[in-house]
């Protein structure tokens, strides 16, 4: 029976150094082994043989990105001004090896040379700066601290300032200062709006003005033209009368036999006195034309 029980011992025994034995490394992961506390290789992902007591994993480093949420920093700016900045820091990890042996710990050394850092850009800048110019300080400590973390296998990727806080009596002139900004910018854009307003209200009056000139302009030419087109007419009936008179073949024969009717009209009438024209004498005279005109027979010589 005790045979037995030791039989198990040994077999759970194997079991378990075999279980301690394999070692799978996940994708993106490498280990560090040590040979009797010295650096022998590194493994990356797959399937390993780990010799108990005279090996050892020394470090993990995972090659996936990383991100640092270091606490607040007060830092003092050029102008003396007091302001808590937030820094986040993203990182990867090149070198197994460098980041196992490069410093003590390194997130811990990043943490703190981050602040260092900051504290040194944002001294040479005055507020305003800092305030404007965030993308310029996370480049610049984005630059800094990957040249400085080289030696501990991290490769710095970007860093970002998560919040910038100014103290509270600087907040409080900042928003009046924006208020006044704001009231300045609304005022203006009044002043110029009622200044447009009045300009477009002058040139819709010349306009109109325009339009009534150019309309009372229009008119007149208008009636002068009607009243030219009027005299026109009148001349043109007046020309085709006459032209229909010589289409007519009367003449001065005619137009005195006209005469000598209207005398004998006169003649015939009530009226006590008889007005003979002055140039009876003439009119007699054309009676032969007349008798031509009304083809009646001519005296023989």
């Amino acid at each position: 029976m005790g045979w037995i029980i030791l039989l198990v011992i040994v077999v759970v025994l194997i079991i378990a150094l075999i279980f301690y034995m394999v070692r799978i490394v996940p994708q993106t992961e490498e280990y560090v082994i040590e040979f009797l506390g010295k650096y022998q290789t590194t493994w990356s992902a797959g399937i390993h043989f780990l010799i108990p007591i005279v090996q050892r994993v020394a470090s993990r480093a995972s090659f996936k990105e990383q991100c640092a949420d270091f606490e607040p920093q007060n830092v003092i700016t050029k102008d003396n001004v007091t302001v808590s900045v937030d820094t986040v820091v993203y990182f990867k990890i090149f070198d197994a090896k460098l980041f196992a042996y490069g410093a003590e710990n390194p997130l811990f050394a990043l943490e703190n040379l981050s602040a260092t850092t900051l504290r040194n850009k944002i001294g040479e800048m005055n507020l305003d700066e800092v305030l404007t110019s965030r993308d310029a300080i996370n480049e610049n400590l984005k630059q800094i601290l990957d040249e400085a973390t080289d030696p501990w296998g991290i490769n710095v990727t970007r860093v970002e300032l998560k919040n910038i806080e100014p103290p509270l009596e600087i907040k409080n002139a900042m928003e009046k200062q924006m208020k006044a900004e704001r009231e300045k910018r609304a005022t203006i854009l009044d002043a110029e709006a009622h200044q447009e307003s009045v300009v477009k209200k002058a040139e819709g009056d010349a306009l109109a003005l325009v339009k009534a000139a150019e309309a009372q302009r229009d008119a007149e030419i208008a009636k002068a033209e009607g009243k030219a087109e009027a005299i026109r007419k009148i001349y043109e009936a007046e020309a085709q009368g006459l032209e229909r008179l010589k289409e007519a073949a009367i003449d001065k024969g005619v137009l005195s036999l006209k005469a000598l009717e209207a005398l004998k009209e006169l003649g015939d009438g009530q009226a006590t006195k008889l007005i003979v024209p002055t140039d009876l004498t003439k009119t007699v005279s054309d009676l032969s034309v007349v008798a031509e005109i009304l083809d009646l027979p001519k005296d023989k010589k």
